[in-house]
């Protein structure tokens, strides 16, 4: 949580400092062209203000590219999560299946119910009927031991709450120099 801060109170102050100085070049422009009187500044002094400006550019351009890269290692990470708990859960649902003795067929239409699917929906995916489609439902809510789609999809829900917790990704090397 700490680092987290960190990198965001970080991200603000490169921001800032990009708006501060984008600002001095865009101002500078536009007193050029508008033509508008000021008093001179002395060549040494006008010189620092754009070393820090140009600086202070290149810095949010370096700090912008290592944020990008850690954001883009942690979504990454995420994706590796939720691919094996994908997996996981076709797994579980595999596992289900068999102990419940489904037929092909059943596995099919409850695979389909419980992404979400309406039984007209599922019956056309099948190109059967949708009495058909009716009567595998039947089967697997009898197999399963539940009333309903409802309850077939809580029995899964109730596994997953009940899982340990996915284990942390492990910390990504950096290359040996």
């Amino acid at each position: 949580m700490r680092d987290r801060l960190s990198w965001n109170v970080a991200l603000i102050l490169v921001v800032l400092v990009q708006v501060v100085c984008s600002m001095f070049f865009i101002a500078d422009i536009l007193i050029g062209i508008f033509g508008i009187e000021r008093e001179p500044l002395s060549w040494e002094f006008r010189e620092l203000i754009e070393i820090g400006a140009a600086i202070g550019l290149a810095l949010g351009i370096v700090f912008g590219a290592m944020m990008l890269a850690r954001i883009l290692r942690r979504n990454r990470s995420m994706e590796d999560q939720l691919r094996r708990a994908s997996g996981a859960f076709a797994a579980l649902l595999d596992q289900r299946f068999t102990e419940w003795g489904l037929t092909r067929s059943e596995r099919d239409v409850a695979w389909f119910t419980i992404k979400g699917m309406t039984i007209a929906e599922i019956a056309k995916l099948r190109e059967t009927s949708e009495g058909t489609v009716k009567a595998q439902s039947n089967a697997i809510y009898r197999k399963s031991g539940v009333a309903g789609r409802t309850q077939l999809l809580s029995l899964f829900l109730e596994d997953l709450l009940t899982a340990p917790p996915p284990q942390p990704p492990l910390p990504l090397k950096r290359a040996a120099k």
